[in-house]
């Protein structure tokens, strides 16, 4: 039988009635003639439910255990979800990770998938087993403990199992119908995208966008997995939401794909710092060292041998950062006359594979943000992508701004 990964988020499965409602979308998989396996996700709010269990028990926690605790959540909805298709008179049984198993790193709460074996879910398949019921976000470490794969980590668990197992596709169903030329709560012109390049959708995904995953839609790019992106709140049919695929499976698109953003981030500049061979290094190893997730860098020209260097990260790993920079000062790596921070600031950004091939793109942007009176204050760019740093306050006027500026809400 071909196989068909589906994978339900938090909201999709958040009561009784909702894993119900799921069940029944697996079961017309069944009907179609598939062997479904389904991941599962944790029921809405119950990790960070058991998150603050653990904090409140050991501020100062063993990794180990925090996985063991959290990992429980996807465990529950496994079985509920297999309890409820047994009632429908399908064949389904739960899987916890370990079971698979799910073979991963040793590094808890954000392990990384090393192999899925078929072998034992497919001995199910092969004796009438016709829904593998995965709970998500976990597997086994080599030392035979549960580890667990970061937030988010069902999608990436899903696409993985695609991988693996061949599916014909790996659908995504969450509480939107798909992926969407900017967020439609900032702009109400924005249009749900039929299909979309793996690499639009990474661009987009690490940018902001909180449909999927970042890690999963690597893996799904890498093993060339179909995913597709729709609503579990909607009946769909089979063009149903956004299909992530290879850009060659796309036969025209727009220049500009999408408007990405990301509110929580901060600006910090070193002033007058020395310029010399390892600067830069010694920089931003010690931030790397503290976890710093450090993102636009931009050198000043550099004046009598000093210059600043600006760079941006999430705002909440600022103290980190301060510390981290005043730690290497007073050890003598580095010598700088002050550290800014300016915790008011928003990053945009427009993705398109287009832009490979068309120039006028960022002068587009600049000259629209421009016309709004929205100063820029740190550039970045790649080969399909385009970053600002602006006020906070502008955030949502840049957005619709650049959606108009590029036609978004026209189809290629």
């Amino acid at each position: 039988m071909p196989i068909l990964v589906m994978k339900f988020g938090g909201t999709s499965v958040a009561t009784l009635d909702r894993i119900s409602r799921a069940a029944k979308r697996v079961g017309r998989e069944v009907a179609n003639g598939y062997d479904v396996i389904v991941i599962v996700s944790a029921m809405s709010g119950k990790t960070n439910e058991l998150v603050g269990w653990v904090d409140e028990t050991s501020p100062f926690y063993d990794a180990r255990e925090y996985d063991a605790v959290v990992s429980s959540g996807e465990q529950v909805t496994a079985g509920l979800m297999a309890l409820t298709l047994q009632e429908m008179d399908i064949p389904a049984r739960s899987w916890q990770g370990w079971q698979v198993p799910l073979k991963t790193t040793s590094a808890h709460s954000a392990a990384r998938i090393e192999e899925i074996p078929t072998d034992n879910i497919n001995a199910k398949f092969g004796e009438g087993m016709k829904v593998a019921v995965v709970a998500g976000f976990q597997g086994v470490s080599p030392e035979g403990r549960i580890t667990t794969l970061g937030r988010g980590g069902s999608d990436t668990t899903a696409v993985a199992f695609a991988a693996a197992f061949g599916a014909d596709r790996c659908d995504i169903f969450t509480d939107v119908d798909g992926v969407y030329t900017t967020d439609p709560r900032i702009c109400d012109k924005a249009r749900k995208l039929e299909k979309i390049a793996f690499e639009e959708m990474l661009e987009l995904a690490s940018l902001g966008a909180k449909v999927l995953q970042t890690r999963s839609v690597e893996l799904a790019m890498r093993f060339g997995v179909k995913l597709r992106v729709l609503s579990s709140f909607e009946d769909n049919n089979e063009n149903a939401g956004t299909l992530v695929c290879a850009e060659e499976d796309i036969m025209e698109s727009n220049v500009v794909a999408g408007v990405a953003y990301s509110r929580d981030e901060a600006k910090m500049t070193l002033i007058s710092v020395a310029d010399r061979p390892g600067i830069a290094a010694a920089i931003f190893v010690p931030l790397s060292e503290a976890g710093v997730n450090v993102d636009m860098i931009v050198q000043n020209i550099s004046e009598e041998g000093r210059t600043d260097m600006t760079f941006s990260c999430p705002v909440d790993q600022v103290a980190r950062a301060q510390k981290a920079m005043q730690q290497a000062k007073d050890e003598g790596e580095i010598n700088f006359h002050d550290l800014v921070a300016d915790t008011d600031v928003a990053k945009v950004s427009v993705v398109g594979i287009g832009m490979r091939s068309h120039a006028g793109v960022a002068a587009k942007m600049f000259d629209q943000l421009s016309r709004e009176g929205i100063n820029i204050k740190v550039i970045t760019t790649s080969e399909i992508k385009i970053s600002v740093l602006i006020d906070r306050k502008y955030l949502e006027l840049a957005v619709q701004a650049l959606h108009d500026a590029f036609e978004l809400e026209k189809a290629a």
